[in-house]
C-alpha cells in the first residue's frame, strides 16, 4: 500500500483524485512536513540574554564541527534553573535567530503503556533531526523540555522500564551520535548526523548519575539577573508603550519573582476590558451564543488592556 503517494494531483490518475478530498489528500505527507518546529508565531523583537544565546549557540557548533576538535563534547547541553524563568522561550528565541529548525519533545512523551515505546521515539526523532540537516541543508537539533519531569524520580514514586530504557536511550546516543537504530536491520552505511541535543529541567539531581556526567551532559544553570529581567519585561510590554524606567519600577514593586510573573501581570491588565464585555452583551448567560454560536458576518470585539498605571 504506498501511502507516500495518496490521492496527490499529478501523480496518480486525476480522474480518480476527486475534489472531495482536495486536490493533495496526502495527509500522511503532511503530517510528516511538521514534525519539525519553524517559530513562525514568533513575532515581534524579544529579547535573548546574551550569556544564554552564548551557552545555546557555542553548544551547537560544538556538536556541528565535533570532527575538527580533538577533544570529548558532551552531546547533551542540560539547562535547568527556577520554574517561570523563560529556559524553553529563551531556546525558541535563539533558533529563530540561528534559522534552526529543531524537533522537540515534551516529558508527556517520556511515557508509554508500551515498555521501550518513549526510547524508540527518542531515537526516531534523533533520525528525523538528522535528516533534516542532511536532506534540507538546515541546521537541526533534539530538544526534550522538563526533561527531570519525565523520567526523574520524586519521593516514592516508581521507576518504570521505560525511564530506564530512556535514560539509556539518552547514553547511547551521547556514546555513539553517528550510529541510531529504530528497530531495523543494522547497517554498516547507515549513519546519520550529529544531531546536538538541549535538555530543560529544574531538578537534574532527581535523574538516573550517569546520564548527567560531564563527559555526557554540560549542565547550564540559569538564574537571569536583574539587568536580564529588565530587558526581558521591557521588550514584553513593548506594545503598551511602557519607557524602560516604569518597567524597572514595575520589577521593583515586585521584586524576586520569576519571568512568568510579569506575563501574568500584563494578562491580567486585559481583565477589566473582558468583564466590562461581558456586561454590554447582557451578562454571563449569553456567551454561549456570542462566543459558539456566532451567525456568518459576527465579529467578535478587539479588546485593548487599559493603561497599566505607572509605579
Amino acid at each position: 500500500m504506498n501511502i507516500a503517494v495518496g490521492a496527490r494531483s499529478g501523480v496518480v490518475d486525476d480522474l480518480f483524485v476527486g475534489n472531495f478530498l482536495g486536490k493533495d489528500s496526502d495527509i500522511v505527507f503532511d503530517y510528516r512536513q511538521k514534525a519539525t518546529r519553524t517559530f513562525q508565531y514568533l513575532q515581534g523583537d524579544y529579547y535573548i540574554a546574551p550569556l544564554f544565546l552564548d551557552k545555546v549557540a557555542c553548544h551547537i557548533v560544538k556538536n556541528y564541527i565535533a570532527h575538527l576538535l580533538d577533544i570529548k563534547i558532551p552531546l547533551i547541553l542540560g539547562i535547568w534553573g527556577g520554574k517561570g524563568q523563560g529556559k524553553t522561550f529563551q531556546t525558541e528565541l535563539i533558533f529563530r535567530a540561528m534559522g534552526i529548525e529543531p524537533v522537540i519533545m515534551s516529558a508527556g512523551e517520556l511515557e508509554s503503556e508500551k515498555a521501550g515505546e518513549p526510547g524508540r521515539l527518542i531515537r526516531d526523532r534523533y533520525r528525523t533531526a538528522s535528516q533534516v540537516i542532511q536532506n534540507q541543508g538546515k541546521m537541526s537539533c533534539l530538544m526534550i523540555n522538563d526533561l527531570d519531569a519525565g523520567v526523574g524520580r520524586f519521593g516514592n514514586t516508581q521507576m518504570t522500564v521505560n525511564n530506564q530504557i530512556v535514560a539509556g536511550t539518552l547514553m547511547n546516543l551521547v556514546d555513539n551520535p553517528t550510529r541510531v537504530s529504530i528497530g531495523q536491520t543494522w547497517r554498516e552505511s547507515d549513519v546519520t548526523h550529529r544531531v546536538p541535543i538541549i535538555v530543560t529541567g529544574n531538578d537534574f539531581s532527581t535523574l538516573y548519575a550517569p546520564l548527567i556526567r560531564d563527559g555526557r551532559m554540560e549542565k547550564y544553570y540559569w538564574q537571569p539577573d536583574s539587568e536580564d529581567i529588565i530587558n526581558i519585561v521591557h521588550r514584553m510590554y513593548a506594545k503598551d508603550g511602557l519607557s524602560f524606567e516604569e518597567v524597572s519600577g514595575i520589577v521593583d514593586t515586585f521584586p524576586n519573582q520569576a519571568l512568568d510573573f510579569y506575563g501574568a501581570l500584563r494578562s491580567r491588565t486585559y481583565d477589566q476590558a473582558i468583564l466590562k464585555w461581558v456586561d454590554d452583551i447582557g451578562g454571563h448567560e449569553q456567551l454561549s451564543n456570542k462566543l459558539l454560536k456566532q451567525k456568518k458576518g459576527d465579529m467578535l470585539p478587539t479588546f485593548i488592556p487599559p493603561k497599566v498605571f505607572n509605579f
